[in-house]
């Protein structure tokens, strides 16, 4: 018997998955640039780089515990309605950060309304209204081309934000960059219709109160959540403090900026290449290998001569296993426990990976300013990379319904 060619993606999918990559272009884009602020912040307001880390880190942490609450309205009531509220916030909190005077000023704009804001206007919002409209093969292939967006952002975003804060300044570069954000409100329009909710209809499955009792009672659902910790922790410290570290080492400001930059340009080609595998292969076997190759990146990193092009090739190699756990993560959840609650179940888990960006983001600072070394750092984030590893062998990728009963 003959299968049937793969059905293509719709038009109206086309549609949504190009919505949401600009849209993860923009917010990421401009996310990613707030290591660059590091240095010039801390001159100027007089802050130590543990309290800017701190603020980082409550912006992160802001960002994963509202998540699912953001997801469970955005998979009742449709993502436009939660994009705008959170482009307004966003755009807001850049602001306040730019005429802030103390930590308390960018802790309110930079941490909490910018860390809320976020949560409405990336990567949960937008996949769980794609994911309900593509077709299981194709899923992980559309999450790659919208984490993809976010590299893109950073690529073109974050020279951009350099380039800002040399010629006007850090605080009138945040109010180019506020601007620049408000591009999200007619993007968010792909993802509705007239009434405001998304374009598909609602799955079946178990309504959010039992799916959630169902996640947190299997350990499959704890392993994706420890492995996207280890996800956060990297992705935070290397890019609040990677900037800093250059610089520190005697290389230009330009090799940490340009590594950013390059992170972004690899992550483009790693999100839509670790997308497609995940269509064809074993995505929790390919979510070990990512973080088996970032403990292996790291130790490679910190075993030869730094150099300008040493730091590139690290930033390059890193960046094409960045965002690689989002479509793979995200797919297992689908995969896993079904469509209905998408957004929601992919905000719970994401709590993990912003649990890790709180870490990464503060300790990275805490330990420089208790060693004046960020060596311990990277050590740890070897030995992180090497858990994740492990923990996802484990998981069971069938819903737990459909598993067999152990003996």
């Amino acid at each position: 018997m003959t299968s049937s060619p793969s059905p293509a993606l719709s038009r109206q999918a086309w549609i949504m998955i190009a919505a949401s990559a600009a849209i993860v272009t923009l917010a990421m884009g401009v996310r990613q640039s707030f290591g660059l602020y590091l240095t010039p912040m801390v001159m100027d307001l007089g802050i130590s780089r543990q309290t800017f880390g701190f603020v980082l880190a409550l912006q992160n942490l802001l960002f994963g515990a509202v998540q699912p609450f953001v997801g469970a309205y955005a998979d009742k009531y449709g993502a436009g309605r939660v994009l705008l509220v959170g482009t307004a916030m966003y755009a807001t909190g850049m602001v306040m950060t730019a005429f802030a005077s103390d930590a308390l000023g960018i802790g309110i704009g930079f941490g909490a309304l910018v860390g809320m804001a976020m949560s409405g206007v990336t990567f949960v919002v937008t996949m769980g209204a794609v994911g309900k409209i593509v077709p299981p093969h194709k899923r992980t292939l559309a999450f790659g081309i919208i984490t993809a967006g976010g590299s893109l952002g950073q690529f073109f975003v974050v020279p951009l934000a350099q380039a800002l804060i040399d010629a006007i300044g850090w605080q009138n570069s945040l109010t180019a960059l506020a601007v620049m954000l408000l591009l999200i409100v007619p993007l968010s329009f792909g993802l509705m219709t007239r009434k405001g909710a998304t374009l598909a209809p609602r799955p079946e499955g178990l309504p959010l109160g039992a799916a959630l009792k169902q996640a947190c009672a299997d350990r499959s659902w704890w392993l994706l959540f420890g492995g996207y910790f280890v996800c956060g922790f990297h992705v935070a410290f290397v890019g609040i403090h990677f900037p800093a570290y250059i610089t520190d080492q005697g290389l230009p400001a330009s090799v940490g900026a340009t590594g950013l930059a390059l992170i972004g340009l690899f992550n483009i080609l790693g999100s839509w290449m670790w997308g497609v595998w995940g269509g064809k292969y074993s995505k929790k076997h390919l979510l070990a290998a990512l973080y088996g190759l970032r403990a292996v990146t790291i130790a490679v990193f910190l075993l030869v001569p730094l150099s300008s092009v040493t730091a590139l090739a690290f930033a390059a190699t890193f960046g094409f296993l960045w965002l690689g756990t989002v479509p793979l993560t995200n797919g297992l959840v689908a995969q896993i426990y079904g469509l209905r609650n998408l957004s929601a179940l992919t905000g719970l888990v994401f709590f993990g990976h912003q649990i890790g960006a709180f870490l990464g983001a503060w300790t990275g600072g805490l330990i420089f300013d208790a060693t004046g070394s960020y060596q311990l750092v990277w050590y740890i984030s070897i030995g992180l990379a090497i858990l994740a590893s492990l923990a996802n062998l484990p998981i069971r990728q069938t819903p737990p319904l459909q598993r067999p009963v152990s003996a």
